[in-house]
């Protein structure tokens, strides 16, 4: 059993660390709400009809609209915006500054009415993870390195990462279906009409050629819905229920080294010291953060399935 779930969770590295590269090749010719509304419908489609043919209930009427609240923050707010600043900025930072959707969580539930107040460890862990993410994004002249980032494409994502982490916290309280990948599935299906109708409101449609899609954007878009969304979700679902969730979670420490070895090796993306300084630092705070506390059980876990999912 160790062998397996080694191997599933070895899969989960590459698979969702490779994510935010995916992203990057496929809105190379396809607009970035677009392909992410084909890889949601698609994926949940997919999800749906397996867990139905496996003998689990549709989601109810209610279940359909936290579906639909939970698919729009996490899905359009959280990867649609992260597919967008991608077209301005590097996939490994992106995967970066994602990986800090821990430190919103707390600063959301702090602030909401009954939330839970940051203990001191929290705090501290706050502080220097957003200070890990200012040298990342912050001028060159202050943060050292020569890397300029987009200014929108940074605000993008940290409002893709604040809307993740809110609807992670909706997301616990909300009525869902007892299957996680129907759970899924529905949220997958939901935040793909979300995503689809910001793509015609903002007019990226326009002028686009579908005929000029390369096979590259086409490799990228369909290894985003098979192994991406479907492999990486059959395996983490398989981990919970097979493995601790503490090494579970490790998956979100990783994913970013990943996407930024993937990022420099396949898409020539620069690396620089003060990346890796800030690498360590906001990981560190983020192992730092969620040490404070153990998660309660197994069901606590599959409640934020979606959580700083790409």
């Amino acid at each position: 059993m160790k062998t397996k779930i080694w191997i599933a969770l070895i899969a989960l590295y590459i698979v969702w660390g490779s994510t935010y590269f995916g992203i990057k090749v496929a809105i190379e010719t396809i607009p970035p709400f677009f392909h992410a509304a084909i890889r949601f419908f698609a994926s949940g489609l997919i999800l749906v009809a397996w867990q139905r043919g496996a003998g689990n209930e549709m989601p109810t009427r209610k279940q359909w609209i936290a579906a639909a609240i939970i698919g729009n923050l996490l899905l359009l707010g959280g990867n649609g915006l992260v597919s967008w600043a991608e077209q301005f900025i590097p996939s490994g930072i992106a995967a970066l500054i994602v990986g800090s959707v821990p430190m919103f969580l707390v600063v959301l539930d702090a602030i909401r009415p009954g939330g839970k107040k940051p203990t001191w460890q929290a705090i501290v862990g706050l502080v220097v993870g957003f200070i890990g993410i200012f040298i990342l994004v912050g001028p060159a002249e202050i943060s050292g390195g020569e890397l300029e980032l987009n200014p929108l494409g940074v605000i993008a994502l940290l409002a893709a990462c604040l809307l993740w982490a809110g609807g992670s916290i909706y997301s616990k309280s909300a009525d869902l279906p007892k299957s996680s990948l129907m759970s899924t599935g529905a949220q997958m299906l939901m935040g793909s009409v979300g995503l689809l109708a910001v793509s015609g409101l903002t007019g990226e449609l326009s002028g686009w050629d579908a005929a000029a899609v390369s096979p590259r954007s086409i490799y990228g878009l369909l290894y985003l819905i098979f192994i991406g969304s479907l492999i990486g979700f059959v395996a983490y679902g398989w981990l919970l229920q097979n493995a601790p969730i503490s090494l579970v979670a490790t998956y979100a420490y990783v994913n970013p080294i990943v996407a930024v070895i993937l990022g420099y090796f396949l898409g020539n993306e620069a690396l620089e010291p003060r990346i890796w300084l800030a690498t360590a630092i906001i990981i560190g705070a983020v192992m730092f953060i969620n040490s404070r506390s153990k998660p309660q059980s197994r069901k606590e876990a599959k409640e934020v399935v979606m959580e700083s999912r790409q």
